[in-house]
């Protein structure tokens, strides 16, 4: 499993599944959401020996003259063509609980496993777009209810990866009857689980049930932090391991100017119609990214709220350092142009990673 290879610091890429991927801007850019675009993507991130694609789970768009990530790749099935297409990196399909029932989870990310050869790993999402909840008919929970739900819902899938013998389950939420699924995983006990749940209750459940967690933060020391008490959690309370793992929007250009260039076209060019929308409903409706919430819009339009790092290669390569240093196990990146960004990157920065011995 790739997430647990021996680099100190993974690499990984984020949201290569959805329009616009993390930016909310008409800055131009090459990238596109068709097969072929992406099918490069991966393929390169591969080649570059990144460890993770971890996509975004989206079945309705923000708004705006963007609509960001109005258009997008279902996240399972995109999972399983892309294992077929790839050699080494770990495959992630994101998955809203709600909208998913766990047998048809199970069976699905059995068969990615099979098809990747062991590359699948799961992300579970608990909903947190009420539009979209409205869109299956689904009644959206109070954002504890959500992790209770979550709770019954990973029991299931993780007993129909292991047990062999049909079983019944009857929660609160959720009830299944003479369960079963094969084939099993191959991976051993199943796949690698994610959360990003960063709220006491998503960082609980995170504790309790998965393999890593992914941060929202905004700074080293905010990391830091994060990191420290993300891994006391899991071990004092439940006698686990914890990975913690962060996104982070990547500007590298061959000069400090020439990046911060870059990142004032995208806020010229941005999507504040639709980044309004998308602060409003994450205000509301999820507690993983108050702080950027309160900070005005530009962190929303620039990159979902993910940290942004932006500078020349030596500025960049030192900043993913520092969040290394700070406890962070890996880092998933967005690139305002995918594609040609990653060229550079390889060339640039990843010298500099191996250099500095956060890469091998």
């Amino acid at each position: 499993m790739p997430l647990f290879n021996e680099q100190p610091l993974k690499l990984g890429l984020f949201g290569i599944n959805c329009s616009g991927g993390l930016t909310m801007t008409e800055a131009p850019t090459t990238y596109e959401v068709t097969w072929e675009h992406t099918t490069a993507i991966a393929q390169r991130a591969d080649r570059m020996g990144f460890e993770a694609l971890v996509p975004i789970a989206r079945w309705k768009g923000f708004g705006g003259s963007t609509d960001f990530n109005g258009t997008s790749f279902e996240t399972y099935a995109w999972a399983a063509g892309l294992a077929a297409e790839t050699e080494n990196i770990t495959i992630v399909s994101t998955s809203h609980l709600p909208t998913t029932h766990p047998i048809v989870a199970a069976k699905a990310s059995a068969t990615i496993d099979h098809i990747s050869h062991g590359r699948f790993a799961l992300n579970l999402v608990m909903g947190w777009f009420t539009p979209e909840m409205e869109m299956f008919g689904v009644s959206q929970r109070g954002h504890t209810d959500r992790y209770q739900y979550g709770e019954e819902w990973v029991q299931i899938v993780r007993r129909l990866w292991t047990e062999n013998e049909p079983f019944d389950f009857e929660g609160e939420y959720l009830r299944v009857k003479d369960a079963v699924s094969f084939p099993k995983p191959i991976q051993k006990p199943h796949p690698v689980l994610i959360n990003a749940g960063n709220s006491p209750a998503g960082l609980d459940f995170s504790a309790r049930n998965v393999d890593i967690n992914f941060a929202a933060v905004d700074s080293v020391e905010k990391a830091r932090e994060y990191a420290t008490r993300a891994r006391e959690l899991a071990f004092k309370e439940y006698q686990r391991e914890l990975s913690v793992m962060m996104s982070a929007f990547i500007i590298c250009r061959d000069t400090e100017k020439e990046a911060q260039q870059v990142k004032q076209q995208i806020l010229d060019h941005g999507d504040y119609v639709g980044a309004r929308n998308l602060a409003e409903v994450l205000g509301v409706q999820s507690s993983s990214f108050n702080d950027q919430v309160h900070s005005g819009l530009d962190p929303f339009v620039l990159s979902f709220g993910a940290f942004p790092i932006i500078g020349n290669p030596e500025q960049v390569a030192d900043k993913l350092i520092q969040l290394s240093n700070a406890g962070m196990d890996g880092v998933v990146m967005a690139f305002l142009d995918y594609n040609e960004e990653l060229a550079y990157f390889d060339e640039k920065v990843m010298p500099l990673l191996r250099q500095a011995g956060v890469r091998k």
